[in-house]
């Protein structure tokens, strides 16, 4: 955001959502959800799964045939933000090197990914790679706290802290959880229980089940079955696919 509000002003904090229906070859219709100003658009292309090929393909054409509101004062091109770049199929990443070719007079790309081992060598060699760590502890404890005050919430510090602590240096995680300790209780209190989320919850008894009874005497086909039963309700609870493996 500070990128943009340096090539186009405040006006690019003029945010909204738009809901686009994309029509894939096979007539199959797609809902994708964007955040867009009048001079950049942000979109999650993995989103759609395996049709992020499509998805990538039919934005950039959109952005790039479009015309900027004002070009006396204005740049010349518009920014396609594409976010977890790194989870897109790899023929969404060989579409997405030959579409940033052919639309760059018009069209300035910025791809966000957390692991650049994912992403084909074509397209990291056609970008600057900038590497952005991981917030601090006292960064997070920085957002938490500012985005408690906008929403009308006293956090502790303590807590704030401990927050970040238990977040990883993960911000999204961090503001996850500092929610539902609010929807837990409110007013906050510095030694409130912080909540985990489901799917740690449901791996971590799922593992201490494995270990527990691993024993001769168990019934291997009943204890095939019941592994593929938590599986199956595992999935239910949203676990995060690259920290599963």
């Amino acid at each position: 955001m500070c990128i943009l509000r340096e090539l186009y002003g405040v006006g690019v904090e003029k945010l909204r959502i738009e809901h686009q229906t994309i029509t894939t070859p096979s007539k199959k219709k797609i809902e994708i959800s964007t955040i867009a100003s009048n001079y950049h658009l942000e979109v999650n292309p993995s989103d759609a799964g395996n049709s992020d090929r499509v998805v990538i393909q039919e934005m950039l054409k959109t952005v790039a045939q479009s015309q900027q509101l004002e070009t006396n004062s204005q740049r010349d091109f518009k920014v396609v933000l594409l976010t977890e770049v790194d989870k897109l199929t790899k023929d969404a990443q060989h579409a997405l090197r030959r579409t940033m070719e052919k639309y760059m007079s018009t069209c300035r790309l910025i791809l966000c990914c957390n692991s650049t081992s994912k992403v084909i060598p074509p397209i990291r060699s056609r970008c600057l790679a900038v590497r952005v760590p991981a917030p601090s502890i006292e960064d997070i404890c920085h957002v938490l706290s500012t985005v408690c005050k906008k929403e009308g919430l006293t956090l502790p510090s303590q807590l704030a802290r401990r927050l970040a602590e238990k977040s990883c240096r993960n911000l999204r995680k961090a503001l996850l959880m500092c929610e539902a300790c609010r929807v837990q209780q409110y007013p906050f209190t510095a030694d409130q229980e912080v909540p985990e989320t489901d799917w740690e919850v449901y791996l971590r008894e799922t593992a201490s089940a494995v270990v527990s009874q691993q024993t001769p005497q168990r019934n291997v086909a009943r204890g095939l079955e019941e592994g593929s039963d938590r599986r199956v309700r595992g999935c239910s609870h949203c676990p995060v696919p690259c920290l599963v493996q």
